[in-house]
């Protein structure tokens, strides 16, 4: 399994667009194979902190994933956007209350 976590801080104005292009994204994500990956986002209390956690059972569902036109626009954007460069975790798994795959 392939565990990843980025956190990034948008500017202010565009907290709004962003969220925008991840629910454009997610909807694509959602037409795909939902039992090879788990994806979420999460937004901090101040509303500027975003977090992107993503599973992938494999590197062939990371890479279509990764690859969606919708996703790869989302970056593009963002990265036009950014208050603090993103910082990207690798994590281990450990357990869960529900099996993931």
């Amino acid at each position: 399994m392939i565990i990843v976590k980025v956190t990034y801080i948008v500017n202010d104005e565009y907290v709004n667009t962003n969220k925008e292009l991840i629910q454009a994204f997610l909807t694509d994500f959602k037409k795909l194979d939902k039992t090879q990956f788990l994806y979420s986002v999460f937004q901090s209390e101040d509303g500027k902190i975003f977090i992107h956690t993503s599973q992938y059972k494999n590197k062939d569902i990371q890479q279509i994933l990764l690859n969606t036109p919708s996703f790869l626009y989302f970056q593009e954007q963002r990265d036009k956007n950014l208050a603090s460069e993103p910082t990207i975790e690798l994590l281990n798994y450990v357990g869960a209350s529900k099996e993931v795959f």
